[in-house]
């Protein structure tokens, strides 16, 4: 799976731990050359020792593969159930089997072997609520999403959506991936419970919604559990010496850095690039940017990306010009340090849930330019619902342009809307660790998971 199911797996082990549980994380193969292969998930589990990590052997290969590498892992994670299920009889006393949402078809190896499974949600509870409301809107509408535009679908809980913010792989109703993600949340549907990785204050309209069974109405919730903020504290990232970019930010002023980072596969053109860069520079703001390279095909998230040549992708003199306000760095940064660093003031972000999380959790107002999967969707909770980030305008189009980038950058670092966004921001972060806290909310609903499943051994 992608680092960003993988990472929130991991820290929802962490609280296992807290309670005396032992924790085996299932790590199924993945094709191609994603982003968990085997170095990532080594480093990962050096850092987490206390942590079981088992790599569920690859499935016989297909006679035909699919040649869409989304439906070709679905595939490869259906036909790891036998492997899964073999892993589970090994293990003796199994309290539970917690499901990545792409997994859920493994409910029927819990099922088998009499041991609760649980979905753990790593996205929005508005996502959740939504892609529900989207299987009963499919059931009785005959319209196709990609026919609707921008028309806005009101699904319950969550803000109206335009239809061309919704994910573009459920924009065909009689699409194959449509049909295959649908029949994973069918299955989340037959789980013993879900846990969400949220906390009830930033979406207590999804959450009321999912839990009065509003967003389903043609089938049974199962009980929802809100557990988070479940983010990295950012003391895991790279590891060894201190990365660069944060001695960079220690001599910065407060609040002062606008920082763009765009998650494990966001990619833009070498055009774009350009774009951005002369947006960040016309707004006088002090930047600090993680370029990654362009893709070869850019609807190959999986495609291994080489380090880029920034003197060839960014505007001649780019460098020179804005080096006393701004620092690009190449591919990756320890983005939840720099995020909670006292000079970041602003977060030029891709709206994938972990970003939006360490976001919020920073105090950090955000810049949402959102990219693919969920992400759209992320954008309307964050600005329609939480109130939390300004829209980049242009993300559905060819181009963002260098003068929205430098607009919406002025906007947030200058402007009384930003003021707004800050106060609310720290609202958001108190009531996170408010969340948290040994009698706070999300730690309540996690011992009454506990709870549940000591009772049903």
């Amino acid at each position: 799976m992608g680092a960003g199911h993988l990472l929130p797996m991991v820290e929802l082990a962490k609280l296992f731990l807290t309670r005396g549980l032992d924790v085996t994380i299932a790590v199924p193969a993945t094709p191609g050359s994603g982003t968990t292969g085997s170095p990532t998930i080594a480093g990962i589990a050096a850092s987490n020792p206390s942590i079981t990590f088992h790599h569920l052997p690859p499935p016989p290969s297909c006679a035909d593969p699919d040649p869409n590498l989304l439906l070709l892992m679905l595939d490869v994670l259906r036909r790891s159930v036998p492997s899964l299920a073999s892993l589970l009889r090994s293990i003796p006393s199994v309290a539970a089997l917690v499901l990545d949402i792409f997994c859920a078809e493994a409910v029927d190896a819990a099922g088998a072997l009499h041991v609760p499974a649980y979905i753990y949600f790593t996205s929005a509870a508005g996502a959740f609520a939504a892609s529900l409301g989207l299987m009963h809107h499919y059931s009785t509408a005959t319209t196709n999403l990609r026919d609707m535009g921008k028309a806005l679908l009101r699904f319950p809980g969550v803000p109206p959506i335009p239809a061309s913010d919704m994910p573009s792989l459920v924009q065909d109703r009689e699409g194959r991936f449509y049909k295959a993600r649908a029949k994973l949340y069918a299955r989340a549907m037959e789980a013993s419970g879900v846990l969400l990785n949220t906390y009830e204050w930033l979406e207590a309209r999804a959450v009321s919604a999912l839990r009065e069974g509003a967003c389903s109405p043609d089938r049974p919730t199962p009980p929802v559990y809100c557990v988070g903020p479940l983010v990295a504290s950012g003391e895991e990232e790279g590891g060894g010496a201190r990365h660069a970019c944060l001695a960079w930010l220690d001599a910065q002023p407060a609040r002062s850095v606008v920082f763009l980072c765009f998650g494990s596969m966001g990619s833009f053109s070498a055009a774009q690039l350009k774009e951005i860069a002369r947006g960040l520079e016309s707004s006088g703001h002090r930047f600090l940017w993680v370029v990654r390279s362009p893709r070869q095909d850019p609807a190959n998230l999986l495609e291994h990306l080489p380090e880029p040549d920034l003197a060839a992708l960014l505007p001649e003199g780019f460098l020179e010009r804005t080096a006393d306000k701004g620092m690009v760095v190449k591919s990756w940064a320890p983005q939840a340090k720099v995020l909670r660093h006292a000079a970041t003031g602003a977060f030029v972000t891709h709206c994938g849930w972990n970003s939006t999380l360490e976001g919020i959790t920073a105090g950090v107002p955000l810049l949402c330019w959102p990219l693919y999967a969920e992400q759209r969707m992320n954008k309307v909770f964050i600005v329609e619902e939480m109130k939390m980030g300004v829209v980049i305008d242009g993300y559905d189009e060819e181009m963002v342009r260098a003068e929205e980038v430098e607009a919406k950058v002025r906007l947030v670092m200058e402007s009384g809307e930003g003021g707004k966004l800050l106060e609310r921001l720290a609202v958001a972060r108190a009531k996170a660790v408010e969340a948290l806290a040994e009698e706070g909310p999300s730690r309540v609903a996690f011992d009454e998971f506990i709870d549940r499943l000591v009772s049903s051994e």
